[in-house]
């Protein structure tokens, strides 16, 4: 792809982050997500939190948008009460990233979300999560894999059009869907792996973690779309 399409990347403010002889606060993204991002053929642009009202802005100036894995979305997001199993809320996070997400879907940025990604665009859409699943995140720190079966007929199975074995660590998961979004792949036990908004606007939500694997399907089309979108 000659002109390569700026692909933004939500990323996490960590307290005390260290290298070398260094301990500060660190905006942080696995690298595993710039690098598939530019395997895919795009150009990775790292996006630390901001306030909210700077979403439109920053999304603005991109040509597709991926809201990254990491903590539990609050619950009171989405009027739930918080399970004791639930992680700790990161409200700045939230808000930075729910903001992206609206911005996205007002200016057809094409947008994927990754595990926490997918559950907060279904929070985002007035969705509602399982708190707690079991057998999907097994060894903290340890990315199991299990096999995905995509819907025919859907955006995500036009770009993987075969069952696939995913890399994944999530213990929560979709219950209610959001508004206008489709189920477009599966888990063996029945949980939503991908989701998406059946229409022009390309978005894309998967509850597995494609920059933990090889398979860069999923992001070549958000790359595609992305460049098309411009």
């Amino acid at each position: 792809m000659a002109d390569r399409p700026l692909i933004g990347i939500s990323t996490y403010l960590e307290t005390g982050a260290r290298w070398g002889a260094w301990e500060l606060d660190a905006a942080l993204l696995p690298a595993g997500y710039p690098r598939l991002v530019q395997r895919a053929g795009g150009l990775a642009a790292m996006l630390p939190p901001d306030s909210p009202e700077h979403a439109p802005a920053t999304v603005s100036r991109l040509d597709g948008l991926v809201i990254a894995g990491g903590p539990d979305v609050d619950p009171v997001r989405y009027g739930a009460q918080r399970d004791p199993r639930t992680g700790p809320p990161a409200h700045a996070r939230d808000a930075w990233e729910l903001a992206l997400i609206q911005a996205a879907l007002t200016a057809h940025v094409p947008l994927l979300g990754i595990c926490r990604g997918m559950q907060l665009l279904n929070v985002a859409l007035g969705g509602t999560l399982v708190q707690h699943l079991d057998g999907h995140a097994e060894t903290p720190g340890v990315f199991g894999h299990h096999p995905v079966k995509p819907v025919p007929g859907t955006r995500y199975a036009t770009a993987v059009p075969e069952e696939t074995s995913v890399p994944t660590f999530h213990h929560q998961s979709i219950d209610l869907l959001g508004t206008g979004l489709t189920v477009s792949a599966w888990a063996e036990d029945g949980t939503p792996e991908a989701v998406e908004l059946p229409s022009a606007h390309w978005v894309l939500g998967v509850q597995w973690h494609p920059e933990m694997g090889e398979d860069l399907r999923v992001m070549r089309a958000l790359v595609e779309a992305a460049a098309t979108a411009r």
